[in-house]
């Protein structure tokens, strides 16, 4: 017997607990009682550990009691004990550098890999490509569009033919380079178109991840392949040409899909043509509406212009007449005439009076006429010499002119054409 503490021999009698011998031991003062089995029974546990990794003392004790212990008299603490342990030494082993770095351990994350990735395509299921090499031939835009037009991935191409018939050329090796799986059948009609059938029958064996099934040919006896794939529960595309269009029909649901070979993208149905037109033309009026605007806007700033240098050097001729003359009387009579050209409008009021015996007189002169928002400004101009937008703008009545009849409450605006149509507000 041993001390639990240091391990040591040395210890003496230290009286009774609970009925069973107490020990000191001298080497380190560690109380202890006598082990429930015989000394020999924990030497020979520990001595024949074989190079193992050393039990302790109270383990051992609890492996001696489990092995006495009858079958029926085994705890679940029992149990407890044996799996930790089972699970702390596969641990160990698993995550040791050695098993990490060994060939093992990189099998088993290949196989698992393997496992992970049948389990994802038999979940999301792929599509496959079956082509008549013979009497159809698809580039690899053509490729690419077929693979588009499926909902699942494209995984496998084969491509059916007599790979010996010199009018094939290279194609065999195109077609390779692209991960096609060649299928060679002998020389003879419908050979290929043959082995395609056949292949057909057996496909859900061959590849049980299958959803989707391009069948690509011309031969019109390739139908029976489409009838036997479609009743295995697949969806299957016809893909044939015509000219320089592919024709992708969908045999579950009847419906067509153009490919263009010549410029290599998607022939749109009528509808989307219809609707490409709408949004050009759309479009188109947006812009020449933008386009209309801006000219607008560079006129008006333009009249603007000129009005200011109008107003800068006005009458100029008779001005410097005048200052060459230096006679007073003269101008006074210069000033005279140019508040005769032009009435100034103090207010909003005197606007809209005036804009209101504009839009009178024409309507008197001539009823039918429709006065628009520009030929009314051009009236205005001819009155006051100002343009309508800097009589807004000095007044302070908004931003621009056509702005102000909107949101006054005399005129009422009326698109007619591409312009606005000015009417007095009935009271």
């Amino acid at each position: 017997m041993k001390c639990p503490r240091c391990e040591s021999t040395s210890y003496r009698k230290n009286g009774r607990r609970n009925d069973k011998q107490n020990y000191l031991c001298k080497n380190c003062g560690k109380q202890f009682i006598e082990p429930a089995f015989p000394l020999s029974l924990e030497t020979d546990l520990l001595a024949n550990s074989n190079g193992h990794t050393k039990v302790s003392t109270p383990e051992a004790t609890e492996l001696s009691l489990v092995k006495n212990l009858p079958e029926e008299k085994i705890t679940e603490k029992s149990l407890g004990f044996f799996n930790l342990t089972l699970a702390e030494q596969l641990l160990q082993l698993i995550l040791s550098p050695a098993w990490l770095e060994s060939a093992a351990f990189s099998q088993f994350i290949q196989k698992f890999k393997q496992q992970t990735e049948i389990k994802y395509q038999l979940e999301t299921g792929i599509s496959l490509l079956l082509l008549d090499a013979e009497n159809l031939k698809l580039d690899v835009n053509s490729e690419l569009f077929l693979a588009s037009v499926c909902k699942y991935p494209l995984q496998f191409k084969m491509a059916f033919a007599n790979w010996r018939n010199p009018s094939i050329g290279k194609q065999d090796i195109e077609l390779y380079n692209r991960g096609y799986q060649l299928v060679h059948v002998p020389e003879g009609k419908d050979s290929a178109d043959a082995k395609m059938i056949a292949f057909g029958a057996c496909v859900s064996r061959s590849y049980p991840t299958v959803k989707e099934i391009l069948v690509c040919s011309n031969d019109g006896i390739l139908i029976h392949l489409c009838n036997e794939l479609q009743n295995q529960g697949l969806i299957v595309y016809w893909v044939r040409r015509q000219g320089q269009t592919l024709h992708i029909e969908n045999r579950n649901t009847g419906k067509l899909t153009h490919y263009s070979l010549a410029i290599a993208t998607e022939v749109p149905s009528l509808e989307k043509v219809v609707e490409q037109i709408q949004d050009l033309i759309k479009n188109e009026q947006d812009s020449i509406n933008t386009r209309l605007h801006t000219l607008a806007t560079i006129a008006s700033l333009f009249h603007e212009r000129s009005n200011i240098n109008n107003k800068s050097n006005p009458k100029q001729p008779e001005i410097e007449e005048n200052i060459s003359v230096r006679d007073d009387s003269s101008a006074q009579s210069i000033q005279k005439k140019e508040k005769e050209d032009s009435a100034e409008i103090p207010n909003e009021k005197i606007l809209n009076k005036l804009l209101l015996k504009i839009i009178q007189d024409i309507q008197t002169k001539s009823p039918q006429t429709k006065l628009s928002v520009s030929k009314l400004g051009s009236e205005l101009r001819k009155i006051t010499g100002e343009s309508p937008n800097s009589i807004i703008k000095k007044l302070k009545l908004g931003s621009n002119f056509t702005k102000y009849l909107e949101s006054s409450p005399t005129f009422t605006l009326k698109m007619s054409g591409k312009e606005y149509e000015v009417m007095p507000l009935s009271k």
